[in-house]
């Protein structure tokens, strides 16, 4: 939160989720290859409310001071999206309850109707769009573009450039950037990186990387943990001053057992679980206010989810939550650079792009644990 970041939070011990389901890889909507699943194994049911209602028929564009109209414009009947979609939703439509100041009209739609549902929604008289959730679909819409939209996924080259379109998604490089930072401002300057080669290890250490060139100018030393052994790993970080853990908890947990106890060791929320390893005890990480900030004014007056859910799958809810309370921003702003939340994904603000960033607040795994 931007009032108390850099904030070192306390990590908190929650109850205990079975480790099969506990990570899933990259949080999907970035991926888009995956479904989610709640603890249960059940698909997450999307909130019964008036909102939840089908698209109504076109009305009269909304005149000027009447309420706003956000269109939530999600692949809700997706097989591989649907459950994705229906998590975002609810934490969109709690969030509206909880600040019942717009109402909302969800729509269901997918890459290949997706420009055709967005036109049809604008006519109807949406003032914001959210959505949509796939790239594929970003780049149908964005060509179309003609009222303030927050796209929920980062987008590249392939989506063409619009002044109204914005972009908030669970973005670990942003992540991996920020730590790249944390360690600069702690002082850390021969850093190394800790990777084993998987897809989003491999995206963590080349974020990283790239941030810490572009910072001080210098290469950061890098060792492939898939590799190489443990005492590998510990040589290589003899000559460091600090780590990055570009891993898993499990990985992360045995490279941190490697290391020196007084050596700097730093990780994403990749290494986040309900349940903290004691192994990992001193690794300093970054998290959503949500996880690591329950009882902030700003977190906790949003409902947490009816059904337990993995962390990832968690992270898509209060993914809605900062949607709706960003489209209602953009609904109002006459500048919206301006913006400025704090939010229970992070403290946002639009960036390069107008892609709003994330800045997380820092947690330190506790030493009482072991």
């Amino acid at each position: 939160m931007q009032r108390l970041a850099p904030l070192l939070v306390g990590v908190m011990m929650m109850v205990w989720l079975p480790a099969a389901r506990a990570q899933t890889p990259d949080y999907i909507i970035q991926l888009n290859d995956a479904p989610l699943n709640s603890v249960s194994g059940k698909p997450a049911k999307p909130a019964s409310s008036p909102a939840a209602q089908a698209v109504k028929p076109a009305a009269a564009a909304a005149k000027p001071g009447a309420r706003l109209k956000i269109g939530l414009l999600l692949p809700t009947e997706s097989r591989l999206l649907g459950e994705a979609a229906a998590v975002v939703r609810n934490g969109f439509e709690a969030a509206q309850a909880a600040e019942p100041v717009a109402d909302i009209e969800v729509i269901d739609a997918n890459e290949k109707n997706a420009a055709e549902k967005y036109r049809e929604a604008v006519a109807s008289g949406v003032n914001v769009m959210v959505g949509p959730l796939s790239r594929s679909g970003i780049a149908a819409v964005a060509p179309i573009v003609n009222v303030p939209t927050l796209a929920l996924n980062s987008f590249g080259k392939e989506v063409a450039p619009n002044a109204k379109l914005y972009s908030l998604s669970l973005n670990v490089e942003a992540e991996a950037r920020q730590i790249a930072q944390l360690m600069r401002e702690d002082g850390r300057a021969n850093p190394l990186i800790v990777s084993d080669g998987e897809v989003l290890s491999s995206r963590l250490q080349q974020a990283f990387a790239e941030a810490w060139r572009a910072q001080t100018g210098k290469t950061a030393a890098q060792v492939d943990y898939a590799e190489a052994n443990l005492s590998d790993v510990a040589r290589a970080a003899g000559m460091a001053d600090g780590v990055f853990l570009a891993l898993e908890p499990a990985a992360a947990a045995k490279v941190k057992q490697a290391l020196m106890p007084e050596l700097a060791v730093y990780a994403t929320s990749q290494i986040s679980t309900r349940s903290p390893d004691p192994q990992l005890a001193g690794t300093r990480y970054i998290d959503m206010p949500w996880f690591l900030m329950p009882e902030h004014p700003a977190v906790k007056r949003y409902p947490r989810p009816a059904e337990t859910l993995t962390l990832q799958t968690e992270r898509l809810y209060a993914l809605g939550i900062d949607a709706y309370r960003l489209a209602v921003e953009l609904g109002k702003a006459r500048n919206p650079s301006a913006i400025r939340l704090d939010g229970v994904t992070g403290d946002l603000k639009p960036g390069k792009d107008r892609v709003f960033e994330r800045q997380l607040p820092v947690s330190l795994i506790g030493e009482s644990m072991h």
